[in-house]
C-alpha cells in the first residue's frame, strides 16, 4: 500500500469481521444464475466476491474496506439517520429514498452530447464557475472509447463540460481520493452511483481528509457492466453497435439507441436475448438494493418522469442549494402516475423461479403494446421497476450468497415487498422476510404521489 501522509491515520484492515467466503482469492464474481469471474484484472485479485470496482481499495483507504463496503454490510438505515436525521417512511420513500421534494425537469438549452438534458453536467461546471467547490469527482471516457469510464478529478469547468455523456460501465472513481488529499481540496463535489456513495457516507471522509464541504450528486444505477461486456452486450442487440453514441432503457419499456448519423433504434424489452446476456452481469450489481442513489444530496436520473424529462429528488438541505443553483436554466415539468404495478407482479415473481421462455414474435409485439399503453407508466413505472429489481437482486442473493443475507439486504427492501410476502411465499416455499421480523402489509395504493 502506498504510503499514508500524516494527515490521515487509516485503521488497520478488520477482517475478522468479515463473514465467511467473502473474499475469493480469484476476485469478484458476475452471472445472473451461475456464478464467474468479474474480471481477469490482477488489480482485483483478492476482492470480496461481491464487488462493483469502487475504487475505495485502490486507494490508501482500503483499510475502511470492512467498515464502509456496501457488500460487506449495508448501512444504508444508519447512513440515512446521520446523513437526513431521519429513515424513510412508508409510501415512495421506501422505493425511492428520503427526499424532501421530487421534480420533472430538463435544461431549456439542452446540452450537446447530453444523455438526457445535461443537468449533472451544468452542475459540476456550475460549482466549480461559481467557487462553491474546489474539484469534482466524475468520469470522462477513456481515449479512443466512447462508454469505457476514466475518473477525473475536474479542477475547471471546462473539464467537466469535456465529460459529458453517460458510460455505463463500472468505474473505480474512488480511487481518485488520493488525489484529493494530496491536492489539498477542501471543498469537493463527487458525481457516482449508489455504491460509490454508500462506500463515501460510510466512511466519513470529511474529518478524515479535512474536507470542508462535501456536495454528493447522484446517478441512479442498475445492472452495471465491465466496459468488455457492455461491448458484447451492445453487439447482441443494435444491428449497428459500434455506431451507438447514447443508449437508454427507456420508460416505453424499450431500449433507445442514437447513433452517430441521428438516427434511433429501438428494440422492445420483451425482445432481448436474455439467454445471451445472463453472464454478464455483475454478482455485486444483482445483489444491490439502491437503484435511486438514496444517500446522495440530489439524484437526478430519468425513470420517474415522463418521457424527455429528467427525474429529480432532493433528499438534503445541501441538495435543495444544488437544485437552485440549476433552477434558473431548468424548464420544469409535471410527475404524474398511471397504471397498476400490482397486477404485474405476482407474474414476476413467478419468472424469477420458473424463467419463461420468449413468446412468438406475434406474441412479443402485442405484450409490448400492452405494456405501453396499459402497464405502470411515469412514478409508477419507476415504483415497478424499483420493486421487480428488489425481487430479483434478493432471489440472486438467496440463490448464491445466502449467508451474505442479514448483512447486505436492508431491512426496508422487505417493507417494500411486504404487499407480496403470501405470492412469494406460494411460488418459493419460504417467507419473504427471512429470520426478520414479518413486516405489516402495506397497499400498493397508498403510495406517495
Amino acid at each position: 500500500m502506498p504510503h499514508t501522509p500524516a494527515s490521515f491515520s487509516a485503521p488497520e484492515s478488520n477482517t475478522d469481521d468479515l463473514p465467511p467466503g467473502l473474499i475469493d482469492s480469484d476476485g469478484p464474481s458476475k452471472g445472473l444464475r451461475s456464478s464467474a469471474l468479474l474480471s481477469k484484472d490482477a488489480r482485483l485479485a483478492g476482492r470480496p466476491k461481491l464487488c462493483s470496482d469502487c475504487g475505495l481499495c485502490d486507494s490508501r483507504l482500503k483499510p475502511l474496506m470492512s467498515k464502509t463496503c456496501v457488500f460487506v454490510r449495508n448501512r444504508t438505515e444508519e447512513i440515512e439517520r446521520r446523513l437526513f436525521g431521519r429513515n424513510r417512511q412508508d409510501g415512495d420513500e421506501l422505493r425511492f429514498g428520503v427526499f424532501r421534494t421530487m421534480h420533472a425537469a430538463r435544461m431549456r438549452r439542452r446540452v450537446p452530447g447530453a444523455q438526457w438534458s445535461g443537468m449533472v453536467t451544468t452542475l459540476g461546471a456550475r460549482l466549480l464557475e461559481r467557487a462553491e467547490v474546489d474539484a469534482v469527482i466524475t468520469n470522462a471516457s477513456m481515449p479512443g472509447t466512447r462508454f469505457a469510464p476514466r475518473p477525473i478529478l475536474a479542477r475547471t469547468p471546462d473539464e467537466v463540460r469535456a465529460t459529458v455523456g453517460n458510460k455505463p460501465c463500472l468505474a473505480p472513481s474512488l480511487g481518485l481520493l488520493d488525489q484529493v488529499q494530496d491536492a489539498g481540496v477542501k471543498r469537493l463535489a463527487f458525481i457516482g452511483t449508489g455504491c460509490q456513495v454508500h462506500m463515501l457516507r460510510a466512511a466519513e471522509l470529511e474529518q478524515d481528509l479535512g474536507l470542508e464541504r462535501l456536495d454528493v450528486i447522484g446517478i441512479p444505477c442498475s445492472d452495471n457492466v465491465t466496459y468488455p461486456d457492455l461491448s458484447f452486450f451492445l453487439q447482441q442487440v443494435s444491428r449497428s453497435p459500434q455506431t451507438i453514441v447514447h443508449y437508454e432503457f427507456m420508460q416505453d419499456y424499450s431500449l433507445h439507441m442514437r447513433h452517430e448519423d441521428g438516427r434511433e433504434e429501438r428494440l422492445n424489452f420483451i425482445d432481448f436475448p436474455m439467454d445471451r446476456l445472463e453472464g454478464i452481469f455483475p454478482s455485486a450489481c444483482l445483489s444491490c438494493f439502491d437503484y435511486a442513489n438514496t444517500l446522495a444530496d440530489i439524484t437526478i436520473g430519468y425513470m420517474g418522469a415522463e418521457l424527455g424529462w429528467q427525474w429529480v429528488l432532493v433528499r438534503s438541505e445541501r441538495g435543495e442549494a444544488l437544485f437552485e443553483l440549476l433552477r434558473p436554466e431548468l424548464e420544469m415539468g409535471t410527475l404524474s402516475s398511471a397504471g397498476d404495478r400490482a397486477r404485474g407482479m405476482p407474474r414476476y415473481i413467478q419468472m424469477l423461479a420458473r424463467p419463461a421462455g420468449k413468446p412468438p414474435k406475434p406474441i412479443r409485439r402485442l405484450i409490448a403494446w400492452l405494456q405501453r399503453h396499459r402497464g405502470p407508466r411515469g412514478l409508477e413505472f419507476a415504483r415497478a421497476i424499483i420493486e421487480m429489481k428488489l425481487f430479483r437482486n434478493l432471489q440472486h442473493v438467496r440463490d448464491l450468497f445466502a449467508r451474505f443475507e442479514a448483512r447486505v439486504v436492508p431491512e426496508h427492501v422487505f417493507e417494500t415487498l411486504a404487499p407480496y410476502a403470501e405470492n412469494y411465499r406460494a411460488v418459493f416455499q419460504r417467507p419473504l422476510g427471512a429470520s426478520k421480523p414479518a413486516a405489516q402489509p402495506r397497499s400498493p395504493d397508498s403510495d406517495q404521489s
